[in-house]
């Protein structure tokens, strides 16, 4: 295929690749029959979505896209468990994952059960101490005081864990979305779309959708009895953010969970999620990328570095001078997260590099590299090598590493294998993102087995230097107008990357250093027309400088559109993200 625009090895030494033959026929048929721009038309066709079918994929609903909870197994039983336990007035106990995720759906039965009049008691493992999941201690803790325990975002592979609770008198409810094994654990209900034995479930749903779905299952078996339950629409903001930022795909009715948890989001109405957002420095109405890169970190900065809970009690707090105080203590973790991230960032691409990108799997480990950090310096990995990444800190002989996966590659089935092998201690986890233990003498057998399954999905066959593009754009087209519409194509992010556009032959009217890595550019076609971007990082590479002196040459320049909200006024903007001589 001839590259877009001519662009084979651009300013970041990547080549340029648009869209096909048939994609753009497509757009073209989408664009007469709808009268859409072809901006959004690009979009639509590249997800496959037909001039019928497109006013209605334009403005997901709940009720169009929402799973009936009643074909997922055991949801009924889970759901009447729970009611029981309100009507019965028993002591409940939540055990959650610390990430936010685990935290959300938290809150989320927090919330629920508080409108209902009762209070349940939230547990958070250390992440440190105690790991990944139901442990035996604590479980058999909690039974002693509790005659039910929901786990959440936790608990489909946890047996024994399981099975000391019931024998300490407890039974359990999981509420989860990772991979499940040949067997289930002894609890009373495992709602989990991804079980063995589920068939057309929604398997991309996360944690704090399939908690959504039981409480709508609850509302449901409370209607049948004469009685209203809570209002469950309120609660989207939460499963909004669980959804962005433990990066589940935005497909399905996860589209219409984050787009209807955004509008209720604005709305301020949540203590937690209003502090958090003003901590982050939102001064506009929150985006998929809110959820993902400023608030989403913040909740997991508690887990990862600090006190395990602080992420889900921040969500579920009612109290706004405790959801400052909170949020404000979580913004100081996520600092002291980035600074030890960078230090092991660095050292782990130094390793990975000396290893080469190019394998179907990119691994670092080392002594002594936080827990806490080696999942977000494996994001790190495979975005800079797109191929999956491993990332393990070691504690004398044991190793405890986390992973992430590029799309159409799952990270979790694979890991899970080797631990079916015997080749690690234990993981798991979902297709994107994962987690195992091993000892160090595994390390370099276990390694090798994970790139050799990685490869045969074909982890190895893309390139990083390939940037794909959906269309060409002109300076002029780009308004605010133009960017809301694209935007109700969305939301954008894992699994529905939002779309990138080509600018050619313009040339920089205006270039600008911010800070010591970012340049800030203004554009035109030299018609009059110009558009101001943004490039984040510019001068880690090549692509600032080049830009800064460009004296006067035209380029190519590609990225994706927003809308810049500064000063009570909205203008359009490019996410700058690559450039070439034109």
């Amino acid at each position: 295929m001839t590259a877009f625009l001519g662009v084979e090895d651009s300013l970041t030494g990547r080549r340029w690749v648009g869209p096909g033959v048939e994609i753009d026929r497509q757009c073209e048929a989408l664009a007469q029959a709808t009268g859409y721009p072809q901006a959004v038309c690009a979009v639509l066709a590249r997800r496959g979505i037909s001039a019928v079918e497109a006013a209605g994929f334009l403005a997901p609903t709940i009720r169009e896209t929402l799973p009936d909870p009643r074909s997922m197994r055991d949801m009924d039983r889970a759901a009447a468990r729970v009611l029981t336990a309100v009507e019965a007035r028993e002591r409940v106990a939540v055990f959650a994952d610390y990430d936010v995720d685990g935290g959300a759906s938290a809150a989320l039965l927090i919330d629920w059960m508080r409108q209902m009049g009762r209070e349940i008691t939230l547990y958070i493992p250390d992440r440190i101490d105690e790991g990944y999941g139901p442990n035996v201690p604590a479980m058999e803790a909690l039974a002693r005081d509790h005659s039910l325990i929901v786990c959440v975002d936790c608990g489909t592979l946890s047996h024994e864990p399981i099975a000391a609770a019931n024998a300490a008198g407890a039974e359990v409810v999981v509420l989860d979305h990772h991979l499940g094994g040949e067997t289930l654990p002894p609890a009373l209900a495992v709602v989990n779309p991804n079980r063995q034995d589920e068939v057309d479930a929604p398997g991309y749903l996360c944690a704090a959708g399939v908690v959504f779905l039981m409480l709508v299952e609850a509302g449901r078996q409370m209607r049948e009895a004469g009685r209203k339950g809570p209002d469950l629409m309120g609660m989207l903001d939460l499963v909004a953010l669980a959804t962005v930022a433990d990066v589940a795909p935005l497909i399905g009715a996860n589209r219409a969970l984050v787009t209807q948890g955004l509008r209720i989001m604005a709305q301020r109405g949540r203590p937690g999620l209003v502090a958090l957002g003003d901590v982050s420095r939102m001064n506009e109405p929150p985006r998929p990328y809110h959820l993902g890169f400023l608030m989403g970190p913040r909740v997991n900065a508690g887990g990862r570095i600090g006190k395990a809970d602080l992420g889900a009690r921040l969500l579920s707090t009612t109290d706004p001078a405790e959801a400052a105080a909170l949020a404000e203590r979580l913004d100081q973790l996520n600092t002291e997260r980035r600074e030890i991230e960078e230090q092991v960032r660095l050292a782990a691409l130094d390793q990975a590099e000396a290893r080469g990108l190019d394998a179907p799997l990119v691994w670092a480990a080392a002594d002594g590299w936080h827990p806490g950090v080696v999942g977000i310096v494996a994001s790190r990995l495979k975005d800079a090598a797109h191929r999956p990444a491993i990332v393990i800190g070691f504690d004398g002989d044991d190793g405890k590493g986390s992973g992430r996966s590029i799309s159409g590659v799952d990270l979790g089935a694979s890991i899970q294998k080797l631990a079916a092998e015997g080749l690690i201690e234990k993981g798991g986890g979902h297709k994107m993102a994962a987690g195992l233990s091993l000892t160090r003498a595994q390390l370099e057998p276990a390694m090798a087995r994970l790139s050799e399954l990685l490869a045969r999905q074909g982890a190895g066959d893309g390139g990083p230097r390939d940037l794909t593009l959906d269309a060409v754009l002109m300076p002029g087209a780009a308004s605010v107008d133009l960017i809301e519409e694209i935007e109700a194509a969305g939301p954008f992010g894992a699994g529905a990357p939002g779309p990138r556009f080509a600018f050619p032959d313009v040339q920089i009217n205006f270039a600008k250093r911010v800070g010591e890595r970012h340049i800030k550019v203004s554009f035109g076609d030299g018609l009059g027309a110009k558009l101001d971007a943004i490039a984040f990082g510019a001068f880690d590479g090549p692509l600032g400088p080049a830009l800064e002196r460009h004296g006067g040459a035209r380029f190519h320049l590609a990225g994706r559109l927003e809308i810049n909200h500064w000063n009570g006024r909205s203008v359009p903007q490019l996410r700058l993200e690559d450039a070439a001589p034109a």
